[in-house]
């Protein structure tokens, strides 16, 4: 099976091995895991977040420290996602992660919206979102890409450089003793890296939708529903983020 870009869903997530004590694969056929179930959970977590970050955005300024609780909880969840399996397809945890997600994306969408002057803003980059969703689902679902074990070595590459940049920038922020050049910036360089990051967040997208396929294909428990759905936020949640980055960006270029 190939390997999905998102944290969330890697070779493991499907193995029975890595959820001790649970009997998931020994229920009935009706319990497998399906397509429409996804669908239906991610539509719920997507919901929960949207409505958190609306809140928080109308509520804003005071409701600005939450961003900080959102953050820490997400840090948590990383910790627990790497050492603690089978939480991931916990509907709970889930949930409060999409509402984590909303605490920080609803504050960071006020920041721009009212801070940098850029009213609407946070409509549009949710519309951009929902777009490149669905067309790289339909791309997809047409069988016009493929994900294969080069571009999963080529997007987990990329990954990895994107990462290794924000801690080196967010570091340098930190400390004040240096600083990464061009890429937070309104000028070509900023804007391309911005498009570049984007690009690579689609194709994760197209490496969750093959990973859920070929788990619905061998038989997974309906739980991974959950499972899956989390991937999915995570990845739409970062898309959304540095979507918004990229509209302030080249709104400042003008």
């Amino acid at each position: 099976m190939y390997r999905s870009g998102n944290p969330a869903l890697n070779d493991s997530t499907f193995v029975k091995d890595h959820y001790p004590g649970q009997n998931w694969w020994d229920s009935p056929e009706s319990n497998m895991m399906t397509m429409e179930g996804v669908t239906e959970k991610t539509g719920i977590v997507l919901i929960i977040t949207a409505t958190v970050a609306l809140a928080v955005a109308i509520t804003a300024p005071y409701s600005l420290p939450f961003i900080f609780v959102g953050l820490l909880y997400q840090v948590f969840a990383i910790f627990l996602m790497l050492f603690k399996h089978e939480m991931m397809a916990n509907p709970v945890f889930v949930v409060a992660y999409a509402i984590s997600e909303g605490l920080v994306l609803g504050g960071f969408t006020w920041l721009f919206e009212v801070g940098l002057d850029l009213p609407g803003i946070g409509i549009i980059a949710a519309l951009l979102t929902f777009m490149i969703l669905g067309v790289m689902l339909s791309i997809y679902r047409a069988g016009l890409i493929e994900w294969n074990r080069n571009m999963e070595i080529a997007v987990t590459s990329a990954l990895f450089a994107i990462i290794f940049v924000y801690l080196f920038s967010f570091l340098g922020g930190i400390t004040g003793w240096f600083e990464v050049p061009y890429i937070h910036g309104s000028g070509p360089i900023g804007i391309a890296f911005s498009l570049f990051v984007i690009g690579i967040g689609a194709l994760c997208l197209v490496a969750d939708f093959d990973f859920i396929e070929r788990g619905v294909e061998m038989g997974a428990p309906k739980q991974m529903e959950w499972r899956a759905a989390f991937g999915l936020l995570v990845t739409l949640c970062w898309l959304y983020f540095e979507i918004l980055k990229l509209l302030a960006k080249i709104a400042a270029s003008k």
